[in-house]
């Protein structure tokens, strides 16, 4: 079997129109997917009702962006339903953020000398959110930087002018939002975040405890020997095992999308859990009034 339940599309920061996500994802020979787009639902919904969609095994998803002590963490959302309220709020007051953002960071950068900030950011982002790869290729399109990289490693990374810390909601909220929604919270890419072992561990505890059910094991291109430690985390602490290329883009060395289950430990599997609610809420549809 062949999953993927985390990428992005154009929605957000990726690359490719949903529906192109989506055609990469049927040749790749996935059967169960999610388009996980950065605090927006409108990727998923512009392709949910497509026979595409339903040839990928598609179900809804986005990541949330939230905090948890002083750290950024990303939880993604799961076949939840996307037209409650829960989770539309959330997401509104997650983009509502993101634009609030947005302004503070044209404010610095234009201070810093780089005229028309805003305005190349807004032009590059189109209809999507405003994230610092628009400002910093709206930085290379306006001709004050060289490159993409020359923006971000001298402007936009931690601890540079634009590097803007946003007021996210906390974590507990967003796994609150998703499972109001009847959705699964997944803890994304565990060991981005750079905590040490007992930080990680503490991390993981109160995802459990604010409702969250699945751990991301295996994401992008990551080492053989990650993906064991998180497995044994997620075994010990009870978690569902999730899977998640994190795709943005098709380049040399980045992820494909699709992840062959063989290649996963034994685990409690996520898409497991999941076809079996589906079939629970299917027969519970069917059984007489």
């Amino acid at each position: 079997m062949i999953v993927d339940f985390h990428t992005h599309s154009l929605a957000s920061d990726g690359a490719l129109l949903p529906a192109e996500l989506l055609e990469q994802a049927k040749s790749a020979g996935v059967t169960c997917f999610a388009i996980t787009d950065h605090d927006t639902l409108s990727g998923y919904q512009s392709v949910k009702d497509t026979g595409i969609a339903q040839g990928v095994g598609l179900i809804s998803g986005v990541e949330l962006s939230c905090r948890w002590a002083s750290t950024t963490i990303h939880v993604v959302g799961l076949a939840f339903d996307d037209s409650s309220l829960a989770i539309t709020s959330m997401v509104k007051s997650l983009s509502e953020a993101r634009v609030e953002r947005a302004k503070t960071i044209a404010h610095r950068l234009e201070k810093a000398g780089f005229a028309g900030a805003l305005k190349g950011a807004q032009e590059t982002a189109g209809e999507r959110q405003i994230g610092r790869p628009h400002f910093a290729q709206g930085m290379v399109e306006m001709g004050h930087v060289k490159s993409l990289t020359q923006a971000f490693h001298q402007y936009l990374v931690s601890g540079k002018i634009g590097d803007v810390k946003p007021f996210w909601p906390s974590m507990a909220e967003v796994v609150g939002a998703i499972t109001k929604a009847g959705g699964v919270a997944v803890l994304a890419h565990p060991l981005k975040y750079k905590l040490t072992g007992m930080k990680l561990r503490a991390l993981l505890t109160d995802f459990k405890a604010a409702g969250g059910e699945s751990l991301e094991i295996l994401n992008g291109r990551q080492p053989e020997a990650d993906m064991k430690r998180l497995s044994q985390m997620a075994d010990s602490l009870g978690f569902l095992v999730s899977a998640g290329s994190d795709f943005h883009r098709s380049f040399e060395y980045g992820p494909t999308l699709g992840f062959d289950t063989e290649r996963l430990a034994e685990g409690n599997y996520l898409w497991e859990a999941l076809c079996q609610r589906a079939q629970e809420g299917n027969a519970a549809e069917k059984k007489p009034q």
